[in-house]
């Protein structure tokens, strides 16, 4: 049902975007207007999530950990699964962040000779950190469009992207991650039964959109050879909030930048706003130290509470402690 309603609403955003694109009179909404919306929504959806995550109440320490916790002297600790310190704490982050790790560390369950059994599945990761890299790469690719003078390190970027020198114009590197990334991601979704039962509408159409964007930038590079000059003037003019709309901007640009704000526009509300939200997860970004540090709720002091301290507790419970063989830190006053 998911799959079907993603692929009917990406159907629709289709005819918007090719309505837009060879309809004259639309073009400065759909080429200016449009983008300072999808910007506005984006920024002040990311900013508006962010600060809701950072009110958001943590009242213990719910680190979610793999190895061994630091312990007796003699038990080893695992550091980076079971981090115990900050910086233990930020290389785990770290290599969460750049490596996927806990991904990496995936497991799949399936049912062999009737029996439950369990796996390494390190072809999710593989994809996916590919085509996470291709995006990165292909964003800071772009920035030539952006930008006047063009950084130094987005040739840097452009070389290595297109070592091969696979035909004319060249293919890049992160052409192809990307789109065999998604579509692995996408079949992965459609075809292993598992996972398509746990999947949603939100968990396809963003792949939908994404793919429709590197389709269309592919259209243009390879097929369409749409002339950059005034794409470039279009980007430049909309960032220096002076827009102008060139004659000759080819109508692919236009459905390619539509599909651009549509998911600018619905990234904030999406399950693609992990990307700044793993920086505030509690499961990731704090130290497994609750045995040796007192987690304290900094709101307390704002309210009149009253703990109810172990000496309390064995005062309470003292008779029902002594009968099941306890031991009692606090002996009982004799009562003359």
């Amino acid at each position: 049902m998911g799959l079907l309603f993603s692929i009917f609403t990406f159907i629709i955003l289709l005819a918007i975007a090719f309505i837009g694109a060879y309809v004259e009179g639309l073009h400065y909404l759909f080429g200016i207007v449009l983008p300072y919306i999808a910007f506005a929504v984006f920024i002040i959806g990311i900013v508006v999530r962010i600060i809701k995550w950072a009110q958001s109440p943590v009242p213990f320490r719910i680190t979610t950990t793999c190895g061994q916790q630091r312990s007796l002297d003699f038990i080893k600790q695992n550091k980076i699964d079971n981090p115990f310190t900050g910086l233990q704490t930020f290389i785990r982050m770290f290599f969460e962040i750049i490596l996927f790790r806990s991904l990496f560390r995936n497991t799949k369950a399936g049912i062999k000779e009737n029996k439950l059994t369990y796996g390494a599945n390190k072809w999710l990761w593989l994809f996916s950190i590919v085509f996470h890299y291709s995006f990165l790469i292909i964003v800071l690719r772009h920035f030539r469009f952006f930008t006047e003078p063009v950084p130094s390190f987005v040739p840097f970027i452009q070389e290595i992207d297109g070592f091969f020198q696979i035909g004319l114009p060249i293919i890049y590197l992160t052409t192809i991650g990307i789109t065999v990334g998604l579509l692995y991601l996408l079949a992965r979704r459609i075809f292993d039964n598992q996972v398509r039962y746990i999947s949603l509408a939100s968990d396809y159409l963003p792949l939908f959109l994404i793919l429709s964007i590197a389709i269309t930038g592919i259209l243009m590079r390879h097929f369409f050879k749409v002339d950059l000059t005034p794409v470039k003037q279009l980007t430049l003019s909309i960032l220096s909030f002076q827009p102008i709309l060139p004659a000759d901007v080819n109508p692919i640009f236009y459905i390619h930048l539509f599909f651009v704000c549509t998911l600018l526009i619905y990234f904030p509300m999406s399950k693609l706003v992990h990307m700044p939200g793993i920086f505030l997860s509690p499961t990731r970004n704090l130290a497994n130290n609750n045995r040796a540090k007192r987690h304290i709720n900094p709101w307390n002091s704002d309210f009149k509470m009253h703990y109810h301290t172990y000496e309390e507790y064995e005062d309470e419970f003292r008779e029902v402690m002594r009968d099941v063989g306890l031991p009692l830190e606090k002996e009982e006053k004799n009562v003359d």
